[in-house]
């Protein structure tokens, strides 16, 4: 299994970012997939998660509204646009193979994302 995530960044509060997470490894199509992050000093939270099949989504309140979770079964890649950013979403972030935070799921090496101005 592996897992890259790519596009973050340093953002100004209100801004926006589009993580990417290429999958390898697994049969991503029929695998439910999340993503997590981790503030500095702070344990792992879940943001998001997308089923398999349907594409059924859920997120968590801290995100709702702000954040969007998708997949491309046909790229093998989990997507999660973020928009009006604010400074504690400043964390780095992971894809990881499971629906909600499962401390054993696979995670990739996770993309910093910053929220500063």
């Amino acid at each position: 299994v592996q897992l890259v995530e790519s596009g973050g960044g340093l953002v100004q509060p209100g801004g926006s970012l589009r993580l990417s997470c290429a999958a390898s490894g697994f049969t991503f199509r029929t695998v439910a997939m999340s993503w997590v992050r981790q503030a500095p000093g702070k344990g792992l939270e879940w943001v998001s998660s997308i089923a398999s099949g349907n594409f059924r989504t859920d997120c968590a309140d801290s995100v709702k509204g702000r954040f969007t979770i998708s997949r491309d079964n046909a790229k093998n890649t989990l997507y999660l646009q973020m928009n009006n950013l604010k400074p504690e979403d400043t964390a780095v972030y992971y894809c990881a193979t499971a629906w909600g935070l499962i401390q054993s799921a696979y995670r990739g090496q996770g993309t910093q994302v910053t929220v500063s101005s």
